[in-house]
């Protein structure tokens, strides 16, 4: 009797446990898709307003490492904002089930295929961006051509 009612426990505990994790994708992916949302629309505050203090966005050029405050002022010139659509996620939570990582590739009428990757913490106001990165990937196929065309333009900039 007891070890039925052990087992009936420790079955509760991996159901809610999933529950949780699936509650949690749900508003992770919610928060994703905010952002691009907010970011389409220039609405900087509500945009902003999901990333959690001491954030970071990684942009495309290597010289784009921006604390939040950083980003904020390059945001702000852009007063129709940008727009990438989610085409693919992928969202993994760790076990202390307050860190989630997560990879997308996006679209975008300017630069095509995109990559966005990034973190989240979960937080007393709910799931927030610590990290984002913009990439655009480059098919292996003309891998060699873009980083020779990348070496050139650096050196010129020496």
């Amino acid at each position: 009797m007891i070890k039925r009612i052990f087992i009936g426990i420790i079955a509760s505990v991996m159901v809610l446990s999933h529950a949780a994790s699936s509650d949690d994708k749900a508003d992770i992916n919610a928060v994703l898709d905010a952002l691009h949302e907010h970011a389409s629309t220039a609405s900087w505050d509500k945009y902003f307003a999901l990333y959690a203090h001491g954030a970071v966005f990684i942009g495309t050029d290597v010289s784009e490492r921006w604390d939040i405050e950083t980003f904020k002022g390059y945001a702000a010139g852009a007063e129709n904002g940008w727009t990438y659509t989610p085409r693919e996620r992928h969202v993994d939570i760790v076990s202390d089930g307050n860190t989630a990582f997560f990879d997308e590739v996006l679209d975008s009428q300017n630069y095509g295929t995109s990559r966005g990757t990034g973190v989240l913490v979960k937080t007393t106001r709910g799931w927030l961006i610590a990290q984002y990165h913009l990439t655009f990937p480059i098919p292996n196929d003309l891998a060699r051509e873009m980083t020779a065309k990348i070496k050139a333009f650096e050196a010129k900039q020496k």
